[in-house]
């Protein structure tokens, strides 16, 4: 159980979210919304104990499994497997027992007898941890999360930002924690994840805040909602689920409009008349009066929600360049002895559009790192055409200098821009006064987006790069995404598990990974985008 008492949350003179006290019970499955940069992530990170709120208190019982938008945490050199058994303490267990297993076949007569004692030790604790159960429970998570073998063999090092976010999940979800904290764990799902997660979440006993814009999922498991207004830096509460909680708001808001006309009408009236007396010395006390009561009536009304802004992007016109701006020719990577891919050729022509398909670990964020200069291929090369002039979304905002600030990164990417044009496009995405000096290491991942596109507009790239660049965005601003690419006329390579943004680009080829092989886009591979 998690119970918030006066919380109050700021970022400098900024507040985010004035004193208010809330708790999460077991059967509390709470879906927290709001619009990019209100501050979700904050009060999730908050909740979890890594930062603490401004005033308030928060108060904890029982075990939090925290799910963070971009998880860094874990030993790079760790088995897949072995993190996600870590969340019950089994992974030092089992790799003990593995190294005893190994002295136990020792010809060294002394090593092989103290392995012998000490293996029946380590397995009593094994199973006293839950054992071989356990550690199947743990495959089967993993397996619904489409993390197979080949993958939990693997140290973490050597996986793809989203199998390492899968990983994370499922050590959250093995780790048997009374109140989980998931900031939109749906990315990096195909479509049988997520309906395996929303049945998990569905018939989870404990509590749990969410932090998602999957319509479906919160559709589906939520019994409260927390709205975070932005506007009014208020946490509004409904104990109601989603269609619900749809309904009551806008019957909310119907009622807050209809309230605060009746009021302003009635207190014009008041005002106009204390007008007129106050221009008498005998009726000034009456015409004060009149202006106080007209102030109470103003005074006490909730606010109105005022329309949630949203960036305005705009993909610009792309720099002149050659027939064929970008070319790779026989391209293979592996790490260590995992084949991720081999023999990739891709031409990429001018004002060309391919979308790149795969499931989850084929290669498709590892190949655009390449295209992008990030990483080297084992064997081939990327051969840059006349006029290149590459943008790079990396989905895990690698692009992002995080100890800089938002003004400095923006900054970096377009060095011949005064310090005025710099603010007026950080103000079109929404990173106005303090917001735009603050450093980039404490934004949202719906915030870091926005950055991370803002140096896309200003950068005149004619070859866009595009990784999963619709996550972590609210619906208002995945329309604004959506509609750029519509409008943008360089070449773009898109990965993406978001049919509306594929549909948006409107391919006209399709790369199939971790075999290379190119196709014209057709329906059909409309239907494979969630599944890949």
């Amino acid at each position: 159980m998690i119970v918030a008492t006066s919380v109050e949350m700021r970022i400098g003179a900024r507040v985010l979210l004035e004193p208010t006290s809330f708790r999460v019970a077991a059967g509390d499955r709470v879906g927290l919304v709001g619009r990019n940069g209100a501050g979700k992530t904050t009060l999730t990170k908050t909740l979890a104990g890594e930062t603490q709120p401004t005033g308030g208190t928060i108060t904890a019982s029982g075990e939090i499994g925290y799910l963070p938008q971009d998880p860094s945490s874990g030993d790079l050199d760790q088995l897949a497997l072995d993190r996600v058994l870590s969340a019950r303490g089994l992974d030092a267990i089992l790799r003990a027992m593995r190294e005893t297993e190994a002295a136990m076949a020792s010809t060294d007569p002394v090593v092989q007898e103290r392995a012998l004692e000490r293996y029946p030790k380590l397995e009593a604790r094994f199973v006293a941890g839950g054992g071989y159960a356990a550690e199947s429970e743990a495959h089967r998570i993993t397996a619904n999360l489409a993390l197979d073998d080949r993958v939990l063999s693997q140290t973490l090092g050597t996986l793809s930002g989203g199998q390492r976010r899968r990983v994370e999940l499922a050590r959250i979800l093995f780790s048997g924690a009374e109140t989980l904290l998931l900031d939109e764990p749906t990315n990096h799902l195909d479509a049988d994840s997520i309906a395996w997660l929303r049945d998990y979440l569905k018939g989870y006993s404990g509590g749990f805040v969410v932090i998602s814009h999957d319509v479906e999922l919160l559709r589906a498991t939520v019994n409260k909602v927390f709205h975070l207004d932005a506007n009014r830096s208020a946490l509004d509460q409904y104990a109601l689920g989603w269609d619900a909680y749809l309904q009551q708001r806008e019957t909310d808001e119907k009622r807050r409009r209809r309230e605060r006309a009746n009021a302003e009408k009635k207190a014009g009236v008041l005002l106009a008349q204390a007008a007129k007396m106050g221009a008498k010395a005998t009726k000034a006390t009456a015409a004060q009066n009149m202006a106080r009561r007209a102030e109470r009536l103003l005074s006490g009304l909730d606010e109105v929600r005022v329309s949630d802004k949203v960036a305005r992007l705009r993909f610009p016109d792309p720099a002149p360049c050659g027939r064929t701006p970008i070319t790779a020719a026989d391209l293979s990577k592996s790490y260590g002895s995992q084949e991720v891919f081999t023999g990739v050729d891709l031409a990429i022509d001018r004002g060309s559009r391919v979308v790149v398909l795969g499931l989850n670990g084929a290669g498709k964020t590892t190949l655009l790192r390449i295209l992008g200069g990030v990483e080297q291929p084992d064997t081939g090369e990327v051969r840059p055409g006349h006029g290149l002039k590459l943008g790079y979304y990396a989905q895990e905002h690698e692009t992002l200098d995080l100890d800089r600030t938002v003004v400095e990164n923006l900054r970096s990417s377009a060095p011949d821009l005064t310090d005025t044009q710099v603010r007026s496009v950080l103000g079109s995405f929404l990173f106005s006064g303090d917001d735009a000096d603050k450093p980039a290491r404490v934004l949202s991942g719906g915030e870091k987006t926005r950055l991370a596109l803002a140096a896309l507009v200003v950068s005149a790239a004619n070859v866009l790069l595009l990784d999963e660049p619709t996550n972590n965005l609210d619906p208002a601003s995945r329309e604004e995404i959506l509609a750029a690419l519509r409008g943008y006329k360089g070449a773009v390579v898109l990965v993406s598990h978001d049919e509306g943004a594929v549909a948006a680009l409107d391919p006209e080829r399709v790369l199939l990974l971790p075999d290379g092989d190119e196709d014209l886009f057709g329906p059909d591979y409309l239907d494979l985008i969630t599944l890949a």
